[in-house]
């Protein structure tokens, strides 16, 4: 895991990393726990629910994905955070689901910032609208920490810079009041910028475990 600990070296100590473990098998992530790595990353629920039992209690496993309303009960019980909340829909469900088990769910608003149609999340305007008319308060069972995003996949890094710094205003906008703490965003190939424009957390595979 010398690729895990220069990473770990080169992230500011007040930035969380989430190694993303998808497609990987445990052996690779209790290899990444022994040096250190507690927070891990699924896009998938039935992936992140066969790795869990194989990882010690206080790692936190981590849901990035797209998440179907059909799958959070089966979730909750296994995932520290969710980061991909892209509707009020969604937010609505965890938020019974979590209340059904006795839980607070804790989750993330995903914002769309990318320039690709086909990544999910709010709408920026429409987010801003509804964090106005009480949205984080709207449903029991539910702590919304913060907000993530992902940037284009470009080559340019000017475009990504913005689209982060737009991301971080909304987050420095509303953080206060509704008591946030982390600001998802950044991955192998844009992390450092992330951490430049305000990300309190990034979500980093490849440039850990290799390619799949």
């Amino acid at each position: 895991m010398e690729s895990l600990l220069r990473l770990r070296e080169q992230i500011p100590p007040h930035v969380t990393l989430v190694a993303v473990s998808k497609t990987r098998p445990i052996e690779d992530l209790v290899e990444a726990y022994a040096a250190g790595q507690r927070d891990f990353g699924e896009n998938r629920v039935q992936e992140l629910l066969e790795k869990a039992p194989g990882l010690p209690a206080d790692a936190r496993m981590h849901h990035i994905g797209h998440l179907q309303t059909n799958k959070v009960k089966a979730l909750l019980p296994a995932v520290y955070l969710i980061h991909g909340v892209d509707s009020e829909r969604l937010l609505a469900e965890v938020g019974r689901r979590a209340v059904e088990r006795g839980q607070d769910a804790e989750v993330l608003l995903q914002v769309h910032i990318a320039q690709e149609e086909q990544k999910f999340g709010w709408d920026g305007e429409e987010l801003e609208r509804e964090l106005e008319a009480g949205l984080t308060g709207r449903y029991a069972g539910v702590r919304v920490r913060g907000l993530m995003g992902m940037a284009t996949f470009t080559d340019d890094k000017a475009q990504i810079r913005r689209e982060f710094r737009g991301l971080n205003g909304v987050f420095e906008q509303h953080r206060a009041a509704h008591g946030w703490d982390v600001l998802s965003m950044g991955m192998s190939g844009d992390w450092e910028i992330a951490v430049e424009e305000g990300s309190t957390l990034v979500r980093i595979g490849s440039a850990i475990f290799g390619g799949r």
